[in-house]
């Protein structure tokens, strides 16, 4: 993205322009919007040194990023700017006003916000009363940050400069919040020794101030996880989206937690685990299984799960356990067991014709089978529902006949949507 065409838009005739483009109707048929900001003369009069295709190009950008931005911003991102990387790798609004929440709660001086990005971090800290100072490495990024700023009226709270975030001392910023690029030229990153900046690097900053917030991804290694840190893995809806590190006076609670966070209703759930509770208790399958949600996967709090339900593991390598209860949580899905197979193709497909089975799903923990082959070869019909757990127990795969729960079917209670932190 050039800089000088889309400070054009922040003007209030480039705003106008903006506003008056059909977003639905430009994502349907982009050429034809852009022919008629080619013959609108406030496109042109946006910059008479810039060509008018260069100007076009940028509304139509900005335009098509709001629309996608709204599946991370909500209805936010009508008012909001982007680069196409900056809103691949910002953080959804539900993540960054839950934690903004805890920050602001223990923490409420100044703040840095390092690799701040297009500033999703950064607004919610503002929009809570702190006062954050965003550094960004690359120009055109730190232009949108500050057009976000501007376009959200948090002017007086937050602000961004360009700066090389390996170049600030530790201790610079009170509370810091650091979320090192995990993206490079050729895709995702996935050693922290090469996120930007390094990991220790990063690690450092966030030891060095009174409070800290580190993000990293979520596949992050335990290994890898500061000593003195806390760390929260958060999911939204069922899918798991980073892990936060906390320090210093934002640290002190679980050492592990698991944070599942729901957009549909706004609730959210956790499961701590201070310590390791030793190994779960491992039985045959029961009346219940219970698929847990990729943040208590990935915290290792599946044993901290399975005694939520006085359950147990179906195989201690397998993050699946098994109940003689129906327990309603975000924490994890229930689905009824009623049958366990050795798996083989002709077994499972006897037993889904002998239920008048047509509609299936799939899932599978510890199983190199793939599910869309199976799904064509057990060539189901009829019009009955059923879902098949594909796992290993001990050294033997095995095919688990179930049915999804009724909405409302089981208990509450065992783990209720815990109140904000």
């Amino acid at each position: 993205m050039r800089v000088p065409a889309f400070e054009a838009l922040l003007t209030d005739a480039g705003r106008d322009v903006l506003a008056s483009v059909d977003a639905e109707s430009a994502a349907r048929d982009a050429l034809t919007a852009a022919s008629r900001l080619r013959e609108d003369p406030r496109v042109a009069a946006l910059d008479p040194d810039l060509p008018v295709s260069e100007l076009v190009n940028a509304v139509l950008t900005q335009i098509s990023l709001r629309v996608r931005g709204r599946a991370k911003f909500g209805d936010l991102a009508d008012r909001m700017f982007f680069t196409p990387n900056g809103l691949e790798q910002s953080t959804r609004r539900s993540v960054a006003e839950y934690r903004a929440e805890r920050v602001a709660k223990a923490h409420t001086g100044p703040a840095g916000d390092l690799c701040c990005g297009i500033g999703a971090d950064l607004l919610a800290l503002a929009a809570r009363g702190v006062p954050v100072e965003g550094v960004e490495l690359d120009p055109a990024t730190a232009a949108v940050a500050r057009a976000n700023i501007g376009a959200l009226g948090l002017a007086d709270t937050a602000r961004v400069r360009e700066g090389d975030v390996t170049e600030i001392a530790p201790g610079r910023y009170p509370l810091l919040v650091c979320d090192p690029a995990r993206r490079g030229g050729r895709g995702r990153v996935f050693d922290p020794a090469a996120y930007s900046p390094p990991w220790d690097v990063a690690v450092a900053l966030a030891e060095g101030a009174e409070a800290a917030c580190l993000k990293a991804a979520p596949g992050i290694p335990h290994e890898a996880l500061p000593p003195g840190a806390d760390t929260e893995w958060i999911s939204v809806d069922g899918e798991l989206k980073e892990a936060a590190l906390w320090f210093g006076a934002l640290a002190g609670g679980p050492r592990r937690r698991a944070t599942v966070l729901s957009e549909r209703d706004g609730s959210r759930t956790h499961l701590d685990g201070d310590s390791d509770p030793g190994p779960a208790p491992v039985a045959p399958a029961r009346r219940y299984l219970y698929d847990p949600d990729p943040a208590v996967v990935r915290s290792h709090l599946v044993a901290e799960a399975a005694a939520r339900v006085d359950g147990a593991l179906l195989d201690e390598r397998i993050a699946y356990f098994t109940a003689d209860t129906a327990v309603r949580s975000p924490l994890w899905r229930v689905l009824e067991v009623e049958e366990v197979l050795p798996f083989s193709l002709k077994r499972v497909r006897a037993a889904l014709r002998e239920r008048g089975v047509g509609t299936v799903t799939v899932m599978k923990r510890g199983s190199a089978v793939d599910t869309e082959k199976l799904r064509r070869d057990l060539k189901a019909s009829g019009p009955g529902a059923a879902t098949v757990v594909l796992t290993r127990i001990g050294e033997r795969p095995f095919a688990l006949l179930c049915r999804e729960l009724p909405a409302g079917a089981g208990r509450p209670g065992a783990a209720a949507p815990s109140p904000p932190v």
